[in-house]
């Protein structure tokens, strides 16, 4: 197999985005047996070489697909729907809404003592994100309409970034940890 072929093609998986993680881990697991640079260790400079760049390749396969985000953007990209969340900033008007509602309810609540709020906006944050999740797989799996699920997945990095800052204020030693 070419070092050029898809993350999804490297693990022998079927390019969707519904993945099972048990399955992408032994599909892993069979690669680097494969490949990993320590099967090389008595090879040629240049086997050895090629060796590395497989099991990096693989290493990087597989950090894309564990990332729901990750492998829903690869999946938009591959299908030529570049995510292009730098210039492409466009949201629904309603999403956008709900955003500052967010930040507007976060920022009343940072410093509160009443820590019920803040898990009731984690667990709302946490809905909108299971929605989106299952959007992208409607989009990507059954509609194949890889230009809305491009906007999905920006709308995806927008609900990540926000539960990550939120996570950090309510629980700062998982955030310095991670």
């Amino acid at each position: 197999m070419p070092i050029q072929d898809n993350h999804f093609s490297l693990f022998d998986l079927p390019a969707r985005f519904a993945l099972d993680a048990q399955e992408l881990g032994n599909a892993y697991r069979r690669v680097q047996a494969q490949v990993h640079p320590d099967r090389f260790a008595v090879a040629t400079p240049a086997e050895r070489r090629v060796a590395m760049q497989w099991a990096t390749r693989a290493n990087e396969a597989l950090q894309t697909l564990r990332s729901p985000m990750r492998r829903a953007a690869y999946l938009c990209e591959l299908n030529g729907a570049p995510i292009d969340a730098e210039s492409n900033t466009a949201m629904p008007a309603a999403f956008l809404a709900q955003q500052m509602q967010w930040r507007e309810e976060l920022d009343e609540t940072r410093g509160s003592s009443d820590k019920s709020r803040m898990q009731a906006l984690a667990a709302t944050v946490d809905d909108q994100h299971l929605a989106i999740l299952t959007e992208l797989e409607q989009a990507l799996d059954q509609r194949r309409d890889f230009a809305a699920a491009a906007a999905l997945v920006r709308q995806l990095m927008f609900v990540e970034k926000f539960s990550n800052e939120l996570a950090a204020l309510t629980d700062p030693a998982a955030a310095n940890a991670g």
